[in-house]
């Protein structure tokens, strides 16, 4: 590897900036997703687990920073942020928090089609047919925003302690 390959490997170009058109439609779809989402009458705190979970299997550090945040500001606790991974080895979500979180990741790795049909069919059974819908929108445009930012390399910046 040259010199000029390895120097250009470290720039990176913050596609979002680059792109801003397409940006803007994917920050448009972001916005409708989160109506639809509230007109299915799901909360708030369940989006930012969706956005969440989804952000973990990614490993997308800048959206699990902006989306902790996000959670704690709906109220949000911290024990719940915590178990989050492991949230099928808790009691701490409820039967709609599971289903929306298992639809989330089949969403998120859709190549497991046995995985992905008993998750289809466990949301089937709690949550109406808007609310599904809706949480399949939300984790798919979790997971955009998450190709924009591990792949552009925005950087988590630290919060000064208080």
């Amino acid at each position: 590897m040259s010199d000029a390959t390895a120097g250009n490997e470290q720039q990176r170009v913050f596609v979002d900036k680059q792109s801003p058109h397409a940006y803007q439609a994917l920050l448009a779809t972001a916005e409708a997703v989160r109506k639809v989402a509230a007109e299915a009458g799901l909360d708030r705190r369940l989006v930012e687990l969706v956005n969440l979970r989804v952000s973990q299997i990614n490993g997308c550090a800048y959206c699990l920073d902006v989306h902790t945040r996000a959670a704690v500001r709906a109220g949000e606790t911290v024990q719940r942020l915590s178990t989050l991974p492991a949230w099928r080895d808790t009691e701490l979500f409820t039967s709609q928090e599971r289903a929306a979180l298992a639809l989330a990741e089949a969403t998120t790795s859709p190549a497991d089609a046995a995985a992905q049909e008993h998750a289809y069919a466990a949301a089937r059974a709690v949550l109406t047919d808007n609310q599904l819908s809706a949480v399949v929108w939300v984790a798919i445009t979790i997971n955009a925003f998450n190709r924009v930012s591990i792949l552009s390399k925005h950087p988590v910046h630290p919060i000064p302690p208080r």
